[in-house]
């Protein structure tokens, strides 16, 4: 799918087409055919690997400069259910004419720039649409995680009813999610701090040219990131620390069963045997008595309470 829009002085976005291609437009590429990428490689003059870039799902954030574009490519979070969550890769590419994006997926961050937002951001101000791409993905790492700290509350507290497979699996499901935001926002604030670093390179000036409001922005960006890496590696360590207490629980509770169970073949046992011992084919004492099924009944009854007596005081059960 591809879209292009250009932002009027005035009114809502305007959307053009690769015929009517403007300059200060907004490229949006999603899940690409060669055929598009072949097109708007040749329209746009930029580098054919800047823009297949993004189709690698596993591609780590980063930055590459040409003659006439600069790629950024970010990870971008995404929600795949109520409770999976996965990063995928955006290449955000600017020349002096436009700016592109390029995803696999139509993803949260870039679906929030449309005709009903239009106000926010002008495509045209290619270094401030930039800023405000990836601040709209820190907004929704740190969204994101809100919802996973919810998540975790509500199965420690099914967990503390009943340790069930399907709740623990739940929770290794919101660790992988950690695991996957962790490794993406590390490398997001690589590419961040060297963006910081691109505003002093002049001979980019023609493609980046940043103002005081894009600077202050940039920052922002970077502080929120590192808000969201803490909050990752905080909710990853309880995550952790909550796996392991409820592992040892169900460890202690296998354990009383089994203790429970030794118990109770100790007491069963001692009927066997008194049992086993008077039904052998032999002479035994009370042979010729008429009572002595009884008797043998309440001395097995007996021996085997004494014996549960001496387990209960041991705590046994």
């Amino acid at each position: 799918m591809l879209k292009i829009y250009k932002s009027m002085e005035t009114g809502p976005l305007k959307e053009l087409t690769l015929k009517s291609l403007e300059k200060g437009a907004w490229i949006n590429i999603v899940a690409p055919t060669p055929y598009e990428l072949k097109v708007v490689g040749n329209l746009t003059q930029v580098e054919p690997d800047f823009l297949r870039s993004a189709l690698d799902n596993e591609e780590r954030s980063h930055t590459d400069i040409e003659d006439n574009s600069i790629m950024i490519l970010t990870n971008v979070p995404v929600m795949r259910t109520f409770e999976s969550y996965d990063t995928l890769p955006l290449a955000i590419i600017l020349t002096p004419d436009y700016i592109i994006t390029v995803c696999l997926e139509d993803t949260p961050v870039i679906s929030d720039f449309n005709e009903r937002t239009y106000r926010s951001f002008r495509t045209f101000k290619k270094t401030r649409f930039l800023f405000q791409i990836l601040y709209k993905s820190v907004t929704y790492y740190l969204k994101y995680l809100r919802q996973i700290d919810k998540l975790s509350d509500e199965i420690e507290a099914r967990l503390r009813e009943s340790t069930e497979n399907r709740e623990i699996l739940r929770l290794l499901e919101l660790q992988k999610a950690l695991t996957y935001f962790n490794a993406s926002l590390r490398s997001n604030g690589a590419v961040l701090e060297k963006l910081m670093r691109l505003r002093s390179n002049h001979s980019l000036q023609n493609i980046i040219k940043l103002y005081e409001e894009d600077e202050d922005l940039l920052e922002d960006v970077i502080i929120e990131n590192k808000q969201a890496r803490e909050m990752v590696e905080m909710y990853s360590t309880i995550l952790a620390r909550l796996a392991d207490t409820f592992s040892s629980i169900m460890s202690n509770n296998l354990n009383l069963v089994m203790r429970f169970l030794a118990a109770m073949t100790i007491i069963l046992a001692i009927p066997t045997v008194i049992s086993s011992f008077f039904g052998m084919n032999v002479e035994v004492p009370m042979s010729e008595n008429p009572l002595a099924f009884l008797d043998i009944c309440i001395l097995a009854v007996f021996l085997a309470g004494i014996c549960a007596t001496v387990l209960w005081r041991k705590n046994m059960f």
